[in-house]
């Protein structure tokens, strides 16, 4: 079958791309610009997901469409959304499935809004959609704390985190490109349930630093979601990597927080 992955140079693209080539599809990628590839049975297509240019000829014989790519600014998610199932409706695409995140229905965060309105849109396109709704990656984990751990004194949320792989995200997609499409939203998360001091002691353990951490709580309905947990689902644990095995296979990312400090 032939797969078309929006997003295919971002993080988790890139693990997607890899999973289906396994899996034996030939893939597709989407580019503003020209690109060109050196693997096999994969090709970049030039297109324009914010306009929708090119999208048409880039969706041409395609099966499955993964969207992975995420919209900021003007270009948000809800325009992104609009742009593919415009073109999916035009031409062959069977199924699409589009990348959320646990929560996205519960925490009034703006970022989970514009989510929440592109997963309406994809339903209420009248293509067959899967959305898979993500627990936190452990890149972005990382990011929080290599933030907060410029200071002596880290700063984290008083709150848990069920944080995934990349790669077990891009493996249950890969799985799910294939599939039927589900009705609902299928939940995936990571293996372990820690709050975030935990998670933050085990990142500057790995780093080989040492750090006062301090946790903190905010007012508001944004915060109180997520000490409720409404972005975890520990039902749906299917990751297998651990947040201190991701630390363990990047020690360039691990050591990052720590180049303008002691």
């Amino acid at each position: 079958m032939d797969v078309l992955v929006t997003g295919a140079s971002g993080m988790l693209g890139r693990e997607v791309v890899a999973r289906l080539l396994a899996r034996g599809h030939s893939v597709r990628g989407v580019s503003r610009k020209s690109r060109s590839s050196q693997q096999k049975d994969f090709a970049w297509i030039q297109g324009d997901l914010r306009t929708g240019a090119g999208l048409d000829s880039a969706m041409e014989g395609v099966g499955t469409v993964v969207h992975c790519a995420t919209g900021f600014g003007r270009h948000t998610e809800e325009k992104l959304a609009h742009t593919i199932t415009e073109a999916a409706q035009r031409t062959s695409v069977s199924h699409v499935v589009y990348v959320s995140i646990v929560g996205v229905d519960r925490i009034p965060l703006p970022y989970y809004k514009q989510k929440l309105r592109a997963e309406e849109v994809f339903r209420s396109s009248g293509l067959p959609v899967t959305i898979v709704r993500a627990t936190q990656f452990h890149d972005l984990v990382r990011a929080i704390f290599a933030a907060s751990a410029k200071s002596p004194v880290m700063v984290v949320p008083n709150i848990r985190f069920q944080p995934i792989d990349a790669g077990d995200v891009a493996a249950r997609l890969a799985f799910i490109a294939a599939s039927s499409p589900a009705e609902g939203e299928i939940e995936i998360g990571g293996p372990q349930v820690e709050s975030a001091t935990d998670l933050a002691h085990a990142y500057v353990a790995a780093a080989g630093r040492k750090r006062r951490i301090v946790p903190f709580s905010l007012p508001g309905a944004i915060f109180r979601g997520y000490s409720e947990g409404y972005h975890l689902s520990p039902g749906n644990a299917l990751g297998e990597v651990t947040f201190a095995q991701y630390l363990d296979r990047h020690p360039d990312l691990r050591r990052a927080a720590y180049r303008t400090t002691s």
